[in-house]
């Protein structure tokens, strides 16, 4: 096999607020108000990185509004930057598994990057694996455990790279202080906190506590549950988890989710030593997407890390940048995840951002195994987000969502060397 870097194709799943900051209402209101996965893939189509690239969704009749929104808010603002692609379905025709007719155009080596309601990510990841085709999906990687080893399974039979869009492993400030975690012996406790506005109702209305129980325990929280998992590899395991939900908010006006939409969920997680018998650790998990409006920063998130030797505290949304408009207030920003302000030159300028950053690694994986480089399996040897390597994140979700709805502890428990059932 050639040893050159190809330029890689792309197909996008997804058109929403993450994939092109369009909401269906015009421009999100948050703080991705131009969206991350299909800007990113401009900008390194422009580079020399990507080759092709498509999007798909569901509804066709979406495209020409989407379109006029990458090129008012990306192509004319942003020197030498072509938003053009190809689209799924074609026309104004609704389709459900458009994805497939999409992923049949493509060939082996090709990549997918999935940003679609939680309950899709299986489905569409195990078809675009199944064609030979490497694959970024975002958190939560899969709702049931046993999903998330399927498609371990799946992608070292294939040997086609599989990363989880886990982009905190990238904020420098997390995995720095990962590093120092290490040097700060036997886990004691760990708590966590991530919360978004009420306005995200709106945004995520259409699939709240329907496809996933919404941004909590499947998305806000698998953060730092990845994160703090991530800390823990290699010298931790997970052992019970106890949820415990609030609700009530987003179930009335003016949200008027479905019944079972909850607020806010906290998880309690035991974990124990793998090193020490009589070493145990407590970890809690909790996120909310009904926080006050105008708070300032548009996700509140912190976490707290104790152990036998030290501790460690980060603020993740205060980061000393503040700024104050008459008509909003004031607001924390952080252009470390996103900078969307132009370079000197008029070009995009966001490329050290942890959000471009984790896409563009899972990019240029994907190109050195098709060059033959390296293998799929040579990147679950260190610390990026693989499929393989987030398997202890999954069950901790699964075990949350069945504790919620089973109002019971759940156990986790090793089966093996890269095994887990839930119990």
């Amino acid at each position: 096999m050639s040893s050159e870097l190809k330029k890689l194709n792309v197909l996008m799943c997804g058109t929403g607020e993450y994939t092109t900051g369009w909401t269906g209402a015009g421009a999100s209101t948050s703080d991705k108000k131009i969206g991350v996965v299909a800007l990113t893939c401009f900008d390194l189509r422009r580079l020399g990185k990507l080759g092709n690239l498509g999007m798909v969704g569901v509804n066709g009749g979406k495209f020409p509004a989407i379109r006029q929104h990458l090129q008012d808010k990306i192509g004319n603002v942003y020197k030498d930057m072509d938003v053009s692609f190809d689209a799924y379905p074609e026309g104004d025709s609704v389709n459900p598994e458009a994805y497939k007719s999409a992923i049949d155009k493509m060939s082996p080596g090709d990549a997918v990057i999935i940003f679609t309601p939680d309950s899709t990510h299986y489905p569409i990841a195990s078809y675009a694996i199944e064609h030979g085709l490497h694959v970024l999906v975002t958190k939560p990687a899969v709702q049931l455990l046993q999903h998330h080893m399927d498609l371990v399974a799946a992608a070292a039979k294939k040997g086609v790279v599989c990363f989880v869009e886990h982009h905190k492993r990238f904020d420098p400030v997390y995995s720095d202080a990962r590093a120092r975690a290490a040097d700060l012996g036997e886990f004691n406790f760990f708590s966590a906190w991530m919360a978004q506005p009420k306005n995200q109702l709106e945004t995520f209305r259409a699939w709240a506590g329907k496809d996933s129980d919404i941004r909590h325990v499947y998305y806000l929280s698998s953060h730092h549950i990845d994160i703090h998992c991530w800390m823990m590899q290699g010298r931790a395991v997970p052992t019970r988890v106890t949820a415990s939900a609030a609700a009530g908010i987003a179930t009335g006006a003016p949200y008027n989710c479905v019944p079972q939409t909850e607020d806010t969920i906290t998880l309690l997680v035991d974990w124990q030593s793998l090193k020490s018998e009589k070493h145990r650790g407590t970890a809690v998990y909790t996120a909310s997407w009904t926080a006050p409006l105008k708070s300032g920063v548009h996700t509140s998130q912190h976490f707290y890390y104790m152990a036998e030797k030290g501790e460690i505290n980060v603020d993740q949304a205060h980061r000393g940048y503040d700024i104050v408009q008459d008509e909003t207030g004031k607001a924390w920003v952080n252009p470390f995840y996103m900078k969307y302000s132009p370079s000197e030159s008029g070009h995009f300028d966001g490329q050290r951002g942890y959000g471009y950053i984790s896409i563009e690694k899972f990019i240029d994986a994907s190109r050195s195994v098709n060059a033959g480089q390296t293998g799929a399996a040579d990147y679950d040897k260190h610390g990026l987000p693989t499929i393989a390597n987030t398997v202890v994140t999954t069950a901790i979700l699964n075990a949350g969502r069945i504790s919620l709805d089973e109002r019971r502890p759940v156990g986790i428990k090793r089966v093996g060397e890269d095994g887990w059932v839930l119990e």
